[in-house]
C-alpha cells in the first residue's frame, strides 16, 4: 500500500515561473551559470548559489544557512507563495522531440521507503546521502521532486486528462525547448480518489533520484527520533515527488569511455576479448547494437560488433542479465582494471541521448582510448532488479523526464 499524499507546494508566481525554474545546479556550465546569475534575479540558481551575492565560493553547513536566507527573502518579495489547501499537481512536459510525460506531484511517505513499497535499483553513497540529509535539515524544503514510476492506472488516467481540460496554472516553455504545464487539484473527492489507487499499489519504484530518497529517509528517522510527540503526519514523515505511470517513462543507456587500454597493445586488447565475445569490424560508420547482450565498441579509428559468447556467461540472477554489469564484468573489470565505476577516474559516462558519435569524438580527441555502448534498460529489468533486492551498476540509466527546480516546493517546517 503506497502512500501518497496532497501537501501545500510553495510556487513562483504565474507571471515570474518561467524566471524562477532552473535545471540542477551541476547541469550548467560556469559561463551559463555565472550568466544567469548576472541577468536574472528571479533565477531559483540565487537560492542554490548564495555566495554569488559575496562574489565568493561558499560550501558546507555556512552555505546551507545562506541557502535558507536567499529562500525567505525570495518568499518574503513574494516571488514564492504557499498555497492555501493540500493539493496534489498534475504535471506535463512536451519536450522538443514531442515527447508527453504526464504525472502527478505528491508527497510520498518516508516509512514506504523503509519497508520496500518505494523500491530502489541503484546503490548510494553514505557519505552522499549524509551531506544531502544535513542540506535539507538546515534549509528546510526540498525543490525537486524525486522521480517515482507505477503500473499505468486507468482511473489515474482519467483524472489528469479531466484536469488538464482547464486552463493551466504555469505554463512555460525552457531555453531547452521543453514546455511544462500544472495544474491543481484541490478537491477532496478527487484526491481520496488519487490517494485510494496509490494505496491499492503494493509497490512504486525509485526511477531517478535514490540519492534524494535515501537523504529524505534519514532526515525522517532524525526527526523522529528526536520528536517525542512523534505522530507519523510532521512533513518530515514525507518528501517531494513526481508520479508517473511506466509508459510515460524514457530509459537511455550511458555509454562507457575508458581513458586507456590498462597497458595492453591494441592486438592483446582485442584477443582477450575473443575469449568471451565474437568481434566483428564495423568500419568507420556509426554503429549501435539492437540487442540484449550485444555491444558497440570504437577504437582506433573504428568501430566493432561484440557478441558475448553466452556459454561462457552465467546468468544467476537479475542483475547478471543486465548489460551494464555484463560489461563490468567481463571487460571493464577483468581486463581494462576498472574495480570502482564510482570512483575511478580513467572511466567517463556518456549518456545514450548524446550518442555514439559523442563516444566517437572523446576517443578520436586522443584523451580516450576505447568507448563502449549498449542498448537501454527497459522498465521490467529495472522493476525485477528492484524486487530481487539487487542493485545496479551506477550510470546504468539515464531516465527521463527531468524536471526543473523551484517551481513546485515542499516544506519540512
Amino acid at each position: 500500500m503506497a502512500k501518497i499524499i496532497p501537501f501545500k507546494a510553495v510556487r513562483p508566481t504565474r507571471d515570474k515561473v518561467s524566471l524562477v525554474a532552473s535545471r540542477s545546479y551541476q547541469t550548467y556550465t560556469q559561463a551559463e551559470r555565472e550568466a544567469r546569475l548576472d541577468y536574472n534575479p528571479f533565477s531559483f540558481l540565487h537560492i542554490v548559489n548564495p555566495g554569488y551575492k559575496y562574489d565568493r565560493e561558499i560550501t558546507g553547513t555556512e552555505r546551507y544557512q545562506l541557502v535558507k536566507n536567499r529562500y525567505l527573502e525570495f518568499k518574503e518579495d513574494n516571488i514564492f507563495v504557499q498555497d492555501n489547501k493540500p493539493s496534489f499537481y498534475v504535471y506535463k512536459i512536451v519536450d522538443r522531440e514531442h515527447q508527453v510525460f504526464n504525472g502527478i506531484i505528491a508527497a510520498a511517505s518516508a516509512k514506504d521507503y523503509e519497508s520496500n513499497v518505494i523500491r530502489k535499483h541503484e546503490e548510494t553513497l553514505a557519505y552522499k546521502e549524509i551531506i544531502f540529509k544535513d542540506y535539507l535539515k538546515t534549509v528546510g524544503f526540498n525543490a525537486e521532486p524525486v522521480l517515482l514510476t507505477y503500473p499505468d492506472n486507468d482511473v489515474i488516467s482519467k483524472i489528469i486528462s479531466e484536469a488538464q481540460k482547464e486552463r493551466a496554472e504555469f505554463e512555460f516553455t525552457t531555453t531547452f525547448r521543453d514546455t511544462h504545464y500544472l495544474w491543481q487539484i484541490d478537491d477532496i473527492d478527487v484526491i481520496k480518489a488519487i490517494s485510494d489507487e496509490f494505496k491499492a499499489m503494493k509497490t512504486v519504484y525509485i526511477a531517478d533520484g535514490h540519492h534524494r530518497s535515501a537523504s529524505s529517509y534519514l532526515l525522517y528517522k532524525d526527526e523522529k527520533s528526536q520528536n517525542t510527540n512523534h505522530k507519523g503526519d510532521e512533513s518530515y514523515n514525507f518528501f517531494m515527488t513526481y508520479l508517473i505511470p511506466e509508459s510515460d517513462l524514457r530509459i537511455h543507456e550511458f555509454n562507457r569511455i575508458v581513458k586507456d587500454l590498462n597497458g595492453l597493445s591494441k592486438e592483446e586488447f582485442l584477443i582477450k576479448l575473443d575469449r568471451i565475445y565474437r568481434i566483428e569490424n564495423r568500419g568507420k560508420m556509426p554503429y549501435k547494437p539492437s540487442k540484449k547482450h550485444h555491444f558497440s565498441m570504437y577504437l582506433d579509428g573504428d568501430f566493432y560488433s561484440l557478441y558475448l559468447r553466452k556459454s561462457l556467461y552465467k546468468f544467476e540472477t537479475s542483475l547478471d542479465a543486465l548489460d551494464a554489469q555484463i560489461l563490468y564484468k567481463t571487460i571493464l573489470q577483468p581486463i581494462l582494471g576498472i574495480n570502482d565505476l564510482r570512483n575511478d577516474l580513467r572511466i567517463m559516462y556518456s549518456n545514450g541521448k548524446k550518442d555514439v558519435v559523442n563516444v566517437k569524438s572523446q576517443v578520436d580527441s586522443g584523451d580516450f582510448a576505447v568507448g563502449f555502448g549498449m542498448v537501454p534498460v527497459n522498465v521490467e529489468e529495472m522493476k525485477q532488479i528492484a524486487d530481487d533486492g539487487l542493485k545496479m551498476p551506477p550510470k546504468s540509466t539515464f531516465i527521463e523526464p527531468k524536471l526543473r527546480s523551484g517551481v513546485t516546493i515542499y516544506e519540512f517546517q
